[in-house]
């Protein structure tokens, strides 16, 4: 029997009247012959209210306890959402992360799962026919036994690491969105929905601003190729024939991609700050001085650009880091100067980073060079340039934004759908 993994987010499961209608959504794919396995987050609000309990207990808190606490949203909801089934005559049962067990490593509130034991599920599927509900976003590190949790949007990597441990024929991701669009909506009305998009792809957009899908859980997938479904759970479950293909957005391998765009979608993030260390002497070990502080510091950099000076003794170093950790930043920096020898520390917060993505750029060649002679026309102005094989970003000031994304997206054609 083919197996299903259904995931729903904190919106989908916001109160009692949400749980009972991802209860019919779950009824309508065990009455369609699936053995069901259903990740649940916590119920919209819950997880920031634990937050804010724990740090009110103590600024400086535990953060093995910190686990302990907030990894109770999603075991209520498994409950909840168990006893729904139930009453409705569907044989269901609740699981932590801990029963299964999602095995992770000890980096608490942000741990990363190594193992998944996905045979008591498939057990109680054959003998059974029993949907699991499972709490998302929790796992159980083996040597200590203390619960973990995956970090923000971590029901999503859950979701995915049970589908692969059960072999799932895919994985159904329910949102407040009916699928992953070419960029933005409320930006570009334009706009539209993608049937099918390639891991790549969906790694990228995920990383550089769209929030649809979480990192770790598109990595999970390609790694393990689980075909991963973006849907909608505010569709009415009687208004959907399972044997049909319903709106959605297909992520998967892209073998299963017939045609390839050129550019799937664009996507930008104003959530980035900019910092340029002028005049450092260009010699061995400078870089490993600027950014070596800055990762022991947790610090994320992204863009990077150097400028070598005419001289070749001197060099221009610009990069970016995410808003919110901009004055970090410019302290390590500031604090390392010895070290590093530079004779001025530039910043700003005012930048934006927008982003063209396509597996069709492997075998395109002047992608990035129509985008940039595209906002040249526009008088937007590019503060830096990065490049792989599969995208290219720039960085603007944040208030072109908008017209930015709107003048690439169409550009590349993505306005016709």
């Amino acid at each position: 029997m083919a197996r299903l993994v259904m995931k729903f987010g904190g919106t989908s499961v916001a109160d009692l009247d949400r749980i009972r209608n991802v209860a019919r959504h779950v009824k309508r794919e065990v009455d369609a012959g699936y053995d069901v396995a259903v990740i649940v987050s916590a119920m919209s609000g819950v997880t920031n209210q634990l937050v804010a309990w724990c740090r009110d207990a103590a600024a400086l808190h535990d953060a093995r306890e910190y686990d302990a606490v907030v990894a109770t949203g999603e075991q209520v909801t498994a409950g909840l959402l168990a006893i729904v089934l139930e009453g409705m005559g569907v044989n269901a049962r609740s699981w932590q992360g801990w029963q299964l067990p999602i095995l992770t490593d000890n980096a608490h509130a942000s741990a990363r799962i190594l193992d998944v034991n996905g045979a008591e599920l498939i057990k109680r599927f054959e003998e059974r026919k029993q949907v699991a509900v499972i709490a998302g976003f929790q796992g159980i590190h083996k040597e200590t036994g203390r619960i973990t949790t995956l970090g923000r949007g971590g029901s999503d990597t859950s979701a995915v690491a049970v589908a692969a441990a059960i072999k799932a024929e895919r994985c159904d991701i329910y949102t407040d969105v009916d699928g992953v669009y070419t960029t933005d909506p409320r930006v570009v009305p334009k706009a539209h929905r993608l049937d099918k998009i390639a891991f790549e792809e969906m790694l990228e957009l995920a990383s550089l601003g769209a929030k649809v899908m979480q990192v770790r859980s598109v990595e999970l997938g390609m790694v393990h190729n689980v075909r991963i479904f973006v849907r909608s759970s505010f569709v009415k479950p009687e208004d959907i024939d399972p044997r049909q293909t319903p709106p959605g957005t297909l992520i998967c391998d892209e073998s299963e991609i017939m045609e390839q765009q050129t550019v799937t979608g664009i996507a930008f993030s104003k959530d980035e700050a900019q910092i340029s260390i002028r005049r450092v002497e260009d010699k061995p070990g400078v870089a490993a001085a600027i950014f070596g502080p800055l990762a022991d510091a947790s610090i994320n950099v992204d863009m990077i650009v150097q400028n070598v000076s005419a001289d070749g003794a001197t060099t221009d170093l610009t990069f970016t880091v995410p808003s919110a950790d901009y004055e970090r930043a410019r302290v390590t920096i500031e604090k390392a100067k010895e070290t590093i020898g530079f004779a001025r520390l530039d910043g700003a917060t005012d930048v934006a980073k927008v982003s063209v993505i396509g597996i069709g750029m492997r075998s395109h060649a002047g992608v990035a060079a129509m985008a940039f002679k595209a906002l040249s026309e526009k008088k937007i102005n590019i503060r830096a340039i990065t490049t792989s094989e599969i995208k290219f970003s720039v960085l603007i000031d944040a208030a072109y934004t908008e017209l930015a994304v709107r003048t690439l997206h169409t550009l590349y054609g993505l306005d016709k759908g």
